[in-house]
């Protein structure tokens, strides 16, 4: 690994950012892309394999991103980029019913406890906004309760700032979202069972769901305590409420079945993304069949996309999901996971950075804060300075991790024992230089 500099970013990549200004909004298609977090300029990658990932300016570098989660299989799997190519090649799209997409939907049914039947989409974020239309279908009523420091996509009904009260009703988080649509948000702290309880006091029979993250991925990695859980599924369960887990992260990667398998609770529905798609673009939501009996055709709820269960998307996803269960990786992945949090916990310690390490299997979040984090404002409090440091730091030793203090890292099974460790010892050189 190389030595460690201040924003070490080759030519070609400062360039390609350059460039990139020019055509699109902040030179990037997904704003994390763009490290508005840590400062400086982006990497370009050119090529991944494995667990790495090889920049336009040929330096390469271990990868903690995994594409934001999906590449539970490492980069470049053999098997899904031949189904790949055989798929592409007997047509892209055809806007026309495929047995492929029965397969896919029978593995999901297969491993996720709550999903009964399923409807494939082109997202994570059309999944939750499908999700909650349906809820509300489903039930006549029009109220959601998200959770402060939950990120759900970019759905304008969900792109809510956090409330102090109990039960605040929502504000637009972003410019272009009206107040209408999160007129009917409430926004609540994560692990919090008293303000749960209170909004369902004030608000009786009008709340269509619960929607949330059983392992928060988008405030750093903050698992939901299991009282709050019980909680969820008794408050929801009582009122009549549909309880929605957004899966998109946590689906097939904490268990086979996700996160609900895991903890064992499950919801009514689930959203997925990332994991199902294999690294192609492609979501679904599902549950209970007398709720999603609820979607057009089969009822009255509207949904629709040209290029739900694309073929080729189709293909990535159904082929990962077989590996994953004809050879789980997941006993592998929690000791692993085990090694780098304990690792990275020693190398804090040892350098006497303040720090809490947040970690569920193979996510994992070092947070610049010296206290627990259980909700957004916990994480709140974090050094983001710090983390930039950190950041940089580790690009400096060839070591990609999320451009984000509120990203969880994720990695796959090609990360062996070795490269953990190798990490390790980037992390100590980093945080001792910090020190």
């Amino acid at each position: 690994m190389s030595k460690a500099t201040p924003h070490p970013i080759g030519e070609k990549s400062v360039s390609a950012f350059q460039r990139a200004c020019k055509l699109m909004p902040g030179g990037v298609n997904s704003p994390a892309r763009a490290f508005g977090a840590v400062g400086g300029t982006p990497l370009f990658i050119d090529r991944a394999e494995g667990p790495y990932l090889h920049d336009i300016d040929g330096r390469r570098y271990l990868d903690y991103i995994g594409s934001w989660g999906p590449m539970i299989l490492g980069h470049a799997n053999g098997e899904v980029i031949d189904a790949v190519v055989h798929a592409a090649s007997r047509g892209t799209s055809f806007g026309a019913p495929t047995e492929a997409e029965s397969l896919l939907a029978e593995q999901i049914i297969e491993a996720v406890p709550s999903v009964e039947k399923v409807r494939l989409v082109n997202s994570g974020t059309e999944a939750t906004m499908s999700a909650i239309r349906v809820a509300r279908g489903a039930t006549g009523r029009n109220k959601i309760i998200k959770f402060s420091g939950n990120y759900h996509g970019h759905v304008d009904s969900l792109l809510v700032a956090a409330g102090s009260a109990a039960a605040t009703l929502g504000a637009p988080d972003s410019p272009g979202v009206t107040p209408g649509a999160v007129g009917d948000t409430i926004v609540l702290s994560y692990n919090n069972v008293s303000e749960v309880e209170a909004a369902f006091a004030e608000y009786p029979g009008q709340i269509a769901a619960v929607i949330l993250e059983p392992v928060v991925g988008n405030m750093g990695c903050v698992p939901a305590t299991m009282e709050f859980l019980n909680c969820l599924r008794k408050q929801t369960t009582a009122d009549g409420a549909i309880l929605i887990f957004d899966e998109v992260m946590t689906g097939f990667r904490l268990a086979y079945g996700g996160a609900q398998e895991r903890f064992g609770i499950t919801p009514d529905m689930t959203t997925l993304g990332k994991i199902v798609g294999g690294g192609m673009p492609l979501g679904a939501y599902g549950g209970r069949a007398d709720i999603m009996n609820q979607v057009l055709p089969a009822g009255k709820v509207f949904q629709a996309g040209t290029l739900s269960g694309n073929p080729v998307a189709v293909a990535a996803g159904s082929t990962t999901l077989r590996i994953l269960k004809e050879n789980p990786p997941y006993e592998y992945l929690e000791q692993q996971g085990d090694r780098l949090a304990a690792g990275l916990d020693k190398a804090a310690n040892d350098a006497g950075i303040p720090h809490t390490v947040g970690h569920v299997g193979s996510m994992i979040t070092l947070f610049f804060n010296p206290d627990p984090v259980h909700c957004w404002d916990d994480a709140d409090r974090c050094d983001r300075e710090a983390y930039g440091k950190y950041f940089w730091g580790l690009i400096g030793e060839g070591v990609y991790m999320p451009c984000s203090q509120f990203e969880s890292l994720f990695f796959s099974r090609t990360h062996t024992e070795a490269m953990i460790d190798e990490t390790i010892a980037a992390a100590e050189k980093v945080l001792r230089e910090m020190a």
